[in-house]
């Protein structure tokens, strides 16, 4: 039986270290994904129960600024976590998807409890809510 040129003996040892240099680089690649987003998941868990105010934002975000103005009018500082900012900003805002099935900024947590966006978070403002959460005066001033 005759062989192929794509067959030849020369030919399949010398694929072989490409194929499995190619196959070694693909899984390590597809692994570093799956512990990188562990690991942002576990940042995000980490940082929610570690402040009693958490805001993902982004630096340049109008609504992420209206949502850090409501804190400041309530004289509270959040912590908050510039996605933009990081290296791994995507990674931790799929992370927080995956948490509170949105992807938008800004996401605010109080006391580990999901409050929402901005809107959200306007309105928990206006209505009372958030002064309630935080065991604040609300001032009500408009943003």
């Amino acid at each position: 039986m005759a062989k192929s040129a794509a067959f030849s003996s020369s030919t399949s040892f010398s694929s072989i270290p490409i194929f499995l240099i190619i196959v070694s680089v693909s899984v390590l690649l597809y692994a570093s994904t799956i512990v990188e987003a562990g690991d942002s998941s576990a940042f995000v868990k980490k940082t929610i129960s570690s402040h009693s105010i958490v805001i993902f934002s982004k630096s340049y975000c109008p609504y992420c600024r209206k949502a850090k103005a409501v804190f400041k009018e309530l004289n509270q500082k959040p912590h908050v976590v510039e996605l933009d900012e990081r290296d791994d900003g995507w990674s931790i805002q799929d992370a927080i998807s995956e948490i509170v099935g949105r992807r938008t900024v800004p996401q605010v947590f109080i006391n580990g409890k999901h409050i929402g966006g901005s809107d959200d978070t306007i309105e928990a403002y206006e209505n009372g809510d958030l002064a309630k959460l935080l065991g604040v005066n609300s001032k009500n001033d408009d943003l």
